[in-house]
């Protein structure tokens, strides 16, 4: 299995993070299988474009939340690196209590 879970929705809070408060957040590698992710479904023409970057941050967003890491945002680099057989994204880790 690619990810922990696949989900749908955010269990958690509304953060109102901003894409400026996102990237002032340093990225880490987070391993694929302990992600949740948050959609179900994705745009295979997103997924397979050669310079995906997807609004602009080159890194996935994941909110830890009661101890669970939730991809937020970034599912198509989650996959693109799963299909190059890469056990890791980096991500930006929003912590919520």
């Amino acid at each position: 299995m690619i990810f922990k879970r696949v989900g749908n929705g955010r269990p958690y809070p509304p953060h109102g993070f901003t894409q400026s408060d996102w990237a002032k957040l340093p990225p880490r590698p987070i391993r694929l299988d302990q992600l949740v992710t948050t959609k179900r479904t994705l745009d295979l023409e997103t997924l397979l474009a050669e310079d995906s970057t997807y609004y602009g941050d080159l890194f996935a967003h994941v909110v830890e939340y009661q101890n669970e890491l939730y991809l937020e945002d970034g599912l198509h680099r989650a996959l693109r690196a799963a299909l190059h057989q890469r056990m890791v994204v980096h991500a930006r880790v929003l912590r919520l209590d």
